[in-house]
């Protein structure tokens, strides 16, 4: 039953791959009609969407968010959509987008720049409002992931929730609470395919433990690569989706192996500076020849700021939805973690 699982698995995984094609020939004008899955990153004078393989940018209104339905039409060139113009957008009307586009605001609200786009990529994932010159420091110093929701915010929402309803129920009760949990923040968080793999990994970890059972992490990992490749094959080719699971491969096999080695380093340290360390061991080979650039100090700056992002996320997080319903007292609250994005 095991094999007939894993080979069904692994056949549909692979006709799915090889039933996609490429949609959008070079030089071919077109019109696209999608929903914006990421939230899109504003520059100083454009807005860019990224669709599938192409990049697409756009004036930088009218505004375009997460969720809200489009229509473009370009030319497609070397991986661009050129002179792509906005044909029609239909404003997202969900809930959780809503919700997002609240706590987004409160950030910004009251806190300056770059400190509240840090908090709300930390928090959120949400990359749109970084400020340009921020964006290039982020990525030239290995630290932009920090801005993209992924494994780590699953953790700590999983953490904080079984912190708080192991309080008032049984843990057989707590699971399914923390399952739904997780997934309501990684459809606030934006569904892209790094936070998407994380879910799918904690929801089997937290189910094993309802039924019992050991998950093991690399079963978790492949299962999770393989359904999130049958529901949308052309994450094949997504830079986010190749870099989550070579990152946390990574992790498994280095990350304890390196905590060992480096027990001279201060605890503070240690745990981030052996993270980084052992990410980067997988993924510098596809940054240098995706973005033929790579920091050799990359681990020691995530180090030195990798232990405030819990603490931030945590205290936005808290600060945010505590907005919804006492923004002033929300105000105070966030306000805890400016020290923390200021040394960041």
């Amino acid at each position: 039953m095991r094999f007939l699982f894993w080979g069904t698995l692994l056949l549909l995984t692979l006709v799915r791959i090889f039933s996609v094609g490429t949609n959008y020939p070079e030089g071919k004008r077109v019109r696209i009609t999608t929903k914006v899955r990421g939230q899109p990153v504003r520059y100083r004078h454009y807005q860019k969407i990224n669709f599938r393989d192409l990049k697409i940018y756009l004036p930088l209104y009218p505004e375009i968010s997460y969720g809200d339905k489009i229509v473009v039409e370009g030319t497609v060139k070397e991986e661009k959509l050129e002179k792509a113009i906005l044909i029609k957008l239909e404003k997202s009307q969900g809930i959780l987008t809503t919700l997002r586009g609240k706590i987004i605001g409160f950030y910004s609200a009251f806190l300056p720049e770059p400190h509240a786009s840090l908090v709300a990529g930390i928090t959120l994932g949400s990359k749109g409002g970084i400020p340009e010159d921020f964006w290039k420091r982020l990525t030239k110093t290995g630290v932009a992931h920090v801005v993209v929701a992924s494994g780590s915010n699953v953790s700590l929402v999983a953490g904080f929730l079984v912190g708080i309803l192991t309080l008032f129920f049984r843990r057989g009760k707590v699971i399914p609470l923390i399952l739904v949990g997780i997934w309501l923040y990684a459809a606030l968080a934006g569904l892209d395919a790094p936070i998407i793999r994380a879910a799918i990994m904690g929801s089997i970890a937290f189910g094993a433990q309802q039924l019992g059972k050991l998950a093991s992490a690399w079963r978790a990992l492949v299962l999770a690569a393989m359904l999130m490749l049958i529901v949308n094959p052309e994450w094949i080719s997504d830079i986010g989706f190749i870099l989550s699971f070579v990152a946390t491969a990574s992790l498994m096999l280095f990350q304890a192996r390196l905590g060992r080695f480096l027990k001279a380093v201060p605890g503070i340290l240690r745990e981030g500076f052996s993270t980084s360390l052992a990410a980067q061991i997988g993924v510098t080979p596809i940054l240098f020849v995706t973005f033929g650039q790579f920091n050799l100090l990359s681990p020691v700056a995530n180090a030195l700021v990798l232990w405030t992002v819990p603490l931030i996320m945590v205290i936005s997080g808290v600060s945010g939805l505590v907005s919804l319903v006492f923004p002033n007292l929300a105000k105070f609250i966030l306000y805890l973690a400016y020290p923390l994005t200021s040394w960041f």
